[in-house]
This record gives structure tokens, C-alpha cells and sequence, in this order.
């Protein structure tokens, strides 16, 4: 009985670091990243290029909220003279699920021509968006357009690889699944990290 209290006390004590662990994690990289961060689009610095991280698409081709909210408020910025091009990036490994197109399409529908605008399809997860921004596109100098939880972990990835990326976060709206998508967030950090290290 005692070496089970023991175990239950151990496992516990693991747990509840481990928890810490990523609160501090989390924090730590909002503090890193809140100066890049621009919430007032009057005082956010022009750039080149908006970079809008890509998210779910539905079968029928339509954005989702979370994608739409990416894009609108990219679209803003663009209208306010803030960016004159799109980097568009995410997800379009098969033939039946494309996030990039619906994203220029969405644009497009939008009277932006299509020269202002260009799709990197293997812009899988965050660290890739960021990575291929530079070393493909050439990139210098962006706005990346996301979520507020999500902001600070790309800005952070971007800060480490020496870009100067700053960003703007997408418009607000509550979302069926935020709480999970802020607890993935905590998860994630932990990801970043390490493809930080092991580049």
C-alpha cells in the first residue's frame, strides 16, 4: 500500500511540473514576442508582405471562421496600404484538401490581383510557414496574420531564426473550440522548441 502512495505521490508531483513546465513555457514565449505584436493597425509598421498561416478548409472549398477571420484581416491591412503582397501559407499535401487555393480564391473574389499574391502550399505547421517565408520566398520583412493565441508562437519561431516578422492579430470572434485550440497552443510551444534546436 505504501509503495502505491508513493507512485500516486510521484506521479502526481510529475504532473503537476509538468503543467508548470508549460504555464512558464507559455509565458515566457508571450513576453518574448508582446513587443512584435501590433493590435492597433494605426501604429503597426508597413511591410512587404502579409503572411497569413493557413487553417481548416472545408470539403465544399469554403473557409472556415478561423481561416476567414485570417484572411479578412489580412485583406485590411492590404487596403490600408499596411502590406502589398500575400504569402499564403498551409496545407495542400493531397489533391482533396487544399487550404492555399481557397485562400486565393478568397482574394481573388476580393479584386486582388493576382500578382500581389502567392501560395506555398507545404507550409505544413508553423515552423514551416516561418522557415520557407525566408529561406524559399525571400521574404525580409512581414506581418504574419494569425489568431492572438497563436501569434506569439510563430513570432517566436520567426524571432529565433532571425526574421523580422511582426504581427497583427486576426479579428476576434468567438470560436467553437478555442479552449482547446488555447490548450493546444501550451502543447505546441513545446514543439517549437524543439524544432528550434534540432533546426
Amino acid at each position: 500500500m505504501r509503495i502505491l502512495k508513493r507512485i500516486a505521490v510521484f506521479t502526481l508531483l510529475l504532473i503537476s511540473l509538468g503543467v508548470a513546465f508549460l504555464y512558464g513555457l507559455s509565458r515566457f514565449i508571450a513576453q518574448e514576442t508582446s513587443p512584435r505584436i501590433y493590435s492597433d493597425i494605426d501604429s503597426l509598421p508597413a511591410a512587404s508582405t502579409a503572411i497569413v498561416l493557413g487553417a481548416s478548409v472545408h470539403a465544399d472549398g469554403q473557409l472556415s471562421p478561423i481561416l476567414q477571420d485570417r484572411m479578412d484581416s489580412a485583406l485590411n491591412l492590404y487596403r490600408k496600404g499596411k502590406v502589398k503582397n500575400f504569402l499564403l501559407s498551409g496545407d495542400h499535401r493531397t489533391d482533396d484538401y487544399d487550404e492555399v487555393n481557397a485562400m486565393r480564391n478568397y482574394l481573388l473574389d476580393r479584386s486582388v490581383p493576382s500578382y500581389h499574391i502567392t501560395t506555398d502550399p507545404s507550409g505544413i505547421d508553423t515552423y514551416d510557414s516561418m522557415f520557407r517565408s525566408s529561406r524559399v520566398y525571400n521574404i525580409t520583412d512581414a506581418i504574419v496574420v494569425t489568431q492572438k493565441f497563436h501569434l506569439p508562437r510563430a513570432l517566436f519561431i520567426a524571432k529565433n531564426m532571425g526574421l523580422n516578422h511582426v504581427g497583427y492579430p486576426a479579428n476576434a470572434r468567438e470560436y467553437e473550440t478555442e479552449g482547446s485550440l488555447i490548450r493546444r497552443e501550451k502543447l505546441a510551444n513545446v514543439k517549437a522548441v524543439f524544432e528550434l534546436l534540432t533546426k
